[in-house]
């Protein structure tokens, strides 16, 4: 499996890595995929053999909606994963590590026929292994990457953790950090979340600072909630 990593900056100052995904899993997905759409065609075409001429232009306006219109949905509207995708937890984004949206999902899959020139998809392997990102011609101009999709946040790593006020007036930009720091410290490595508590609190250890820089914003996490719920 041919993969590396794509590291950005939020808005908001916190460091994000994005392993990208290389030709093998993006084909072994793909795979999977297809033999769901054969597995369709099989079934519609005994259900629609019957019906004659009828039946085979019906089975022919399905054949169209499912190769173009299958990956689309499924990106759109399930996270930029189809199942094949799903079941190698791979997903599609856009090149901020924002969800797919429509018009991405159009452009990078009208594309796919340029990728299959002039056959097995040589065109876009080719690509793939050429380019520092794994980007086919249609992920190219569509502005997408193709990820492993990293497990969620496991929510033990605040357990047993109390939550602690700030001594500090706290602003608005403070509060998103807080909390952005909360969200994303389970896909942080140890040494990264130290050394970003230790930019909040210099005066403590790392191991201190880390869990000091928690409880703070486990507490704001609390105020935010109680002032929704009022």
């Amino acid at each position: 499996m041919i993969d590396d990593q794509r590291h950005i900056v939020t808005p908001e100052g916190v460091p994000l890595a994005l392993t990208l995904a290389g030709p093998v899993p993006r084909a072994v997905a793909y795979l999977i995929d297809f033999c769901i759409r054969i597995v369709v065609y099989l079934v519609a075409a005994i259900a629609l053999g019957p019906l004659g001429g009828v039946g085979w232009g019906l089975l022919l306006i399905l054949f169209f909606v499912l190769e173009w219109g299958y990956p689309i949905l499924f990106e759109v509207l399930r996270n930029g994963q189809t199942p094949g995708k799903k079941a190698l937890k791979l997903a599609v984004v856009k090149e901020d590590a924002t969800p797919v949206d429509l018009n991405a999902s159009l452009v990078r899959n009208l594309l796919r026929t340029a990728d299959l020139f002039p056959s097995f998809y040589l065109a876009g392997l080719i690509t793939m292994l050429i380019d520092s990102r794994f980007r086919r011609l249609g992920d190219l101009a569509a502005g997408t990457l193709v990820v492993h999709v990293t497990p969620p946040p496991d929510s033990s790593l605040h357990n047993g953790t109390a939550p602690l006020p700030p001594d500090w007036a706290v602003t608005v930009s403070d509060r998103q950090l807080l909390l952005n720091f909360l969200e994303r410290s389970p896909q942080l490595s140890p040494g990264r979340r130290a050394e970003l508590a230790q930019l909040a609190f210099p005066e403590l250890a790392p191991d201190a600072a880390e869990q000091q820089l928690r409880q703070v914003a486990l507490h704001m996490q609390g105020a935010g909630n109680g002032a929704a719920g009022s």
